[in-house]
This record gives C-alpha cells, structure tokens and sequence, in this order.
C-alpha cells in the first residue's frame, strides 16, 4: 500500500517519492504466519520429502521422480483412486440435490414449522465425525445393533451393509446424512438474498411455484451450488474417517488402500514409508486442486452467460 505526498503550493513539477504504508500488513501479518507454518511449510516438507527414498543401504538418498513413477504405475494407488471418484460421481450428486430440495422446501412459505425443520437437518452436521461413524457402525453391525436384529426378525441376511458390493454405499449413506445439512444451510442462505422483487415480478407474469423454482431460485443459487460441489469434490478425495473407523468391523472389506488417504497414512505410519506416502499426499492433492479449479471455472463461466 502506497501513500501519496502532495507536493507544496507554489512548487510545481516537484515529484515526491511515494512512501509505502505498512499498516495493513499488521493486520494481515498474523494470519500469514500462521498459514505459513500451518500449511505452506508442511506442504513443502511433504514435496521434499517426495524427491527421496530410503536406502537399505546408504540411508536416505535423493531419487528424483521414481516415486511419482512406482505411483503413477501403482495399482493399489489406481484402485483406491478409482473407488474414491466413483463414491464422488454417485454421491455428491445425490447429497447436493437432497440439499437443494430441502432448502427449497423450507425457504417456500406452504411448509410450516420451518425454523424447526432447518434445526433437525442441520443437526447431523453438529454430531463429530468420529460419534457418527460409531453410531451408524452399530447400527450396521452384523452381530450386534439395528440390523442384526433386523435379519433375526426375518430369518435371512436381508441387509449386509458390510458386505463387499455394499460397503460404498454403506459409507455413502454415513456422509450424506452427515452433510446434507450442512449443503443445505449454504443454499438457504443463498435463497434468502434474493430479493422479493423477483418473486413480485414473476406473480404478476403468472408464473408457478415449479415455475419460480426453476427459473428464479435454481439460477440464482448456482454461486453457491458452485462452492457446495468444490467443498464436496475436496471432501471425497479426502475420504478417511467412515472407512477408518469402519475397518475393525469388516477388515476383510476395508483394505489398508481403500482410499488414497488411507493408503497413504498407512504407508506412513504402519509401512514407514514417508516419502513415498508423501508422494501420494502430493499427487491426490494435485488432482483435487486441478478438479476443484475445473468446476470452479465452469460455474463462473456458466454463471457469467
């Protein structure tokens, strides 16, 4: 930030040099250091790490890009991935439309009992990560919990949330009541800036509530329909706690590579393989930013026509 001296009456054509004013970086100041040790250093330390492997013999040595490369050729990382994408491609759609139908619902004035309706969806959200996983472990449990005695009931194994071609689904189901009450809020409060001349103006052209919906608060929330999926692609890639907490429960379904986060801290702290879990950290996190950016643009685009 610069500040400009006036020169003095009667002196014309005199140039003072600007004097820079420091005083914003007071402010600025605390928040860059600590998102400089808290993230740009550890960020660092994970893409040094990357560029060594340790030795049986001689200790740790410098080699280059081979860990990108045994990465890049690793299945256990491809599968993993793969598993991820394909629980962001089914879920994230189906959360973020539960989201956007229950904001519309309780922004419309024929639902009543509103405040009371947004408390019980957001709710979930409240509950820490951790409790709610255990919760709804118990509640899948094979031997135990809401399920068991719900096969004993029938005489069959009716539901396996544990079995193999269920267990996505399963975790699925955990994080969308998790944060469908969150996506929800963020519509909510999108729906609530837009301003009632629009809703005066469509009543007078005749239009519907189905109508006003998809012409009016559907377009006017893509902003933040636009941040809900960047928040939910970062949240997929960064899949780890269902999975993790789960795995006790079927270990034979969870592997230690379920997902690229697992695999990686695997790597690390069961494996010590710290640079080559860094490797992972490094490339997930490439293709989250480059995927998020990806979106991003497209909303702005479309937004802008």
């Amino acid at each position: 930030m610069t500040t400009e001296i006036p020169a003095p009456l009667g002196a014309p054509g005199v140039r003072r040099r600007d004097r820079r004013d420091w005083k914003g970086w007071s402010f600025v100041g605390p928040f860059m250091v600590v998102f400089a040790l808290v993230f740009l250093t550890p960020l660092a330390y994970a893409l040094y790490l990357s560029f060594f492997q340790e030795k049986l013999i001689g200790g740790t040595a410098f080699v280059g890009l081979d860990n990108y490369v045994r990465a890049l050729t690793d299945p256990q990382f491809w599968e993993a991935f793969g598993r991820v994408l394909l629980f962001l491609v089914v879920q994230v759609p189906i959360m973020l439309l539960l989201a956007l139908g229950a904001a519309l619902a309780l922004d419309s004035a024929r639902l009543r009992g509103a405040s009371f309706f947004r408390i019980l969806i957001f709710l979930p959200y409240a509950v820490p990560a951790v409790v709610a996983v255990l919760m709804w472990g118990y509640i899948y449990g094979d031997q135990f919990g809401l399920t068991s005695n719900i096969n004993d009931f029938l005489g069959i194994d009716a539901i396996t949330p544990f079995a193999k071609e269920w267990m996505l689904v399963s975790i699925g189901n955990i994080v969308t009541w998790e944060f469908v009450g969150y996506n929800m809020l963020i519509f909510y409060s999108s729906l609530k800036t837009i301003p009632t001349d629009m809703y005066e103006a469509a009543a007078l052209d005749g239009a519907g509530a189905w109508r006003t919906i998809f012409s009016i608060k559907i377009p006017s929330v893509r902003g933040a329909l636009v941040i809900a999926t960047i928040f939910s692609i970062i949240g997929s890639f960064q899949l780890f706690n269902e999975p993790n907490i789960l795995r006790p429960l079927a270990p034979n379904v969870i592997t230690t590579f379920f997902t690229p986060n697992m695999y990686a801290y695997n790597l690390s702290f069961a494996g010590q393989q710290f640079n080559y879990a860094a490797t992972i950290a490094i490339i997930m996190g490439v293709i989250t930013a480059v995927i998020a950016y990806v979106v991003q643009l497209r909303g702005s685009t479309s937004e802008v026509r």
